[in-house]
C-alpha cells in the first residue's frame, strides 16, 4: 500500500492532483484544513489491515508540511502522528467501498461457478451432491477435481465414494485384542463414559471380567464417579478414582494384573483452561497410557476441527466416533478426519451396552453418510411437494 500526502488550495484541486498522481483507483484516507489550503492523504493498493500497523507513518512519502502552490505533491519529513479523519462522509465512503468489494467478489465467484457448470456440467453436479453430504467445500472440490468429466454420473459418484473412503484412515488392529491402559479423552457430552462401558463389556465377554478395571479422573462433574460405578457394578468390574497423576500412578500399580484398564477423563470444552490439567494427569500418570479421542458425529465441523487441534496436545493414537445414530449428516466428522488423518478405531451408534459399538470401516461410514443424505433429500422433497399444509389437520364444524 502506497500512501501520499497532497496539498492544494481547494478540495477539488487536491482531488485532481490525487487522480493525476495516483490514478483513479486511489482511496482518500483523510482530509483537513491547513494553512493556505487543504491537506489530503490518499493511497493506492488500499488495504484495511495496514490501519492496524504501528508503522503506518513510515509508508507515507513526505516533505515539510508547508503549502507551496508550485509543488502540490509536497511531503513531510517528520510528522509524529497521522490524524486519520473520522469524518462521517469518509467513514461511510470507506464502508461502501468494502461493501462493493464484497459484492464484486461474490459476483466473480458466481461467474466462476457458472463457467465451471457450463464447461464441466457433470463435475459441477458431482460437487453439489458432495456438498449435500455435509462435506467441507475444500474436500468436495478435491474429490470432484479428481474425476474426469463423463456422461455417466452414477459411475462418477461410485468412484468418488471410493476415493472418499480411501481418504478415511482406520485402525488396522483392534486394541481390545491387545489390552493395555487406554484413556478416553474428548469434549464434554460426547459419550466417553458410555463408550468405556461398551468397551469394557466387549473385553469382558472375550477375556473375562476378572481382566478388566475402570478408572475415572473426573473430579469436576457432580456425580461423575457414580455413573462409572454403576457401570462397574453391572459389569462386575472394579472402579477406581484418581484425582491427580500421583494417585493415578498408584492405582495403576494396584491393577497391574489386569489385561485392560480403561480410564475415563473429565469432559471439558476444548476452550476450558483446566484442560491442560487433565492432559498432565494422563501424561504423568504412566508412560504406558495410550490416549484415544472421542468425537461426536452430532458436533459442528468447526467445533470438531478445534477439538482435534486442542486435544492433539495429548497425542491421541486414534479416535472413536459416537452418536452416529443421532447425526443428520456424517459429512462434518468425515471431513475433519480426512483433513487431520486421525485414524478411526471404533464407531458407536446407540446407548445399548455393549451392542452399539463396532470396529470402524471406512466403507460403512461412507455408506451411512449416503443413507443420511438420501433421507434428507426425501424429506426435502416431501416438504417441497406438500408444504406445511400437508402436515395440518383441519376440523370442520
Amino acid at each position: 500500500m502506497k500512501i501520499k500526502r497532497f496539498f492544494a488550495k481547494s478540495i477539488s484541486e487536491a482531488i485532481r492532483e490525487v487522480r493525476e498522481t495516483l490514478g483513479s483507483d486511489a482511496v482518500i484516507l483523510s482530509n483537513k484544513e491547513v494553512s493556505g489550503g487543504i491537506e489530503l492523504v490518499a493511497a493506492t493498493d488500499y488495504d484495511d489491515s495496514i490501519f492496524d500497523s504501528n508503522n503506518i507513518e513510515s509508508s507515507i512519502e513526505s516533505r515539510p508540511a508547508t503549502f507551496d502552490s508550485a509543488d502540490p505533491v509536497s511531503t513531510v519529513a517528520e510528522t509524529p502522528n497521522v490524524e486519520w479523519s473520522q469524518e462521517p462522509t469518509l467513514v461511510e465512503m470507506r464502508h461502501e467501498l468494502e461493501s462493493l468489494r464484497g459484492m464484486m467478489e461474490d459476483r466473480l465467484t458466481g461467474l466462476a461457478w457458472g463457467e465451471q457448470a457450463r464447461r464441466f456440467p457433470e463435475r459441477t453436479h458431482l460437487t453439489r451432491e458432495l456438498m449435500s453430504l455435509g462435506l467441507s467445500p475444500r474436500l468436495c472440490q478435491t474429490l470432484a477435481s479428481e474425476q474426469p468429466e463423463q456422461s455417466d454420473f452414477s459411475m462418477m459418484w461410485r468412484s468418488t465414494m471410493g476415493r472418499l473412503a480411501h481418504q478415511l484412515p482406520v485402525c488396522e488392529t483392534d486394541f481390545l485384542d491387545d489390552g493395555g491402559i487406554i484413556a478416553l479423552l474428548g469434549p464434554t457430552g460426547v459419550g466417553k463414559t458410555t463408550t468405556i462401558a461398551k468397551l469394557a463389556a466387549r473385553f469382558a465377554l472375550r477375556h473375562g471380567k476378572q481382566n478388566v478395571a475402570l478408572i475415572t479422573t473426573d473430579s469436576y462433574r457432580i456425580g461423575a464417579h457414580e455413573q462409572l460405578r454403576i457401570y462397574g457394578r453391572i459389569l462386575d468390574v472394579p472402579v477406581f478414582i484418581a484425582n491427580d497423576s500421583e494417585e493415578l500412578n498408584s492405582v495403576l500399580k494396584n491393577v497391574q494384573d489386569k489385561r485392560l484398564v480403561l480410564i475415563d477423563t473429565a469432559g471439558m470444552s476444548q476452550r476450558d483452561i483446566r484442560l491442560s490439567e487433565q492432559f498432565s494427569v494422563i501424561q504423568h500418570g504412566s508412560p504406558l497410557i495410550r490416549s484415544f479421542l472421542v468425537l461426536s458425529a452430532t458436533t459442528q465441523m468447526t467445533a470438531l476441527d478445534e477439538a482435534i487441534k486442542v486435544f492433539d496436545a495429548a497425542e491421541p493414537e486414534a479416535c472413536i466416533i459416537t452418536k452416529t445414530d443421532e447425526a443428520t449428516s456424517l459429512g462434518p466428522v468425515l471431513s475433519v478426519i480426512a483433513k487431520h488423518q486421525l485414524p478411526i478405531a471404533y464407531v458407536a451408534d446407540g446407548q445399548r451396552v455393549p451392542e452399539d459399538i463396532r470396529r470402524a470401516r471406512a466403507g460403512n461410514l461412507v455408506k451411512q453418510a449416503e443413507k443420511l443424505k438420501l433421507s434428507s433429500d426425501e424429506l426435502s422433497a416431501d416438504e417441497l411437494m406438500f408444504g406445511s399444509q400437508g402436515y395440518e389437520t383441519h376440523v370442520h364444524g
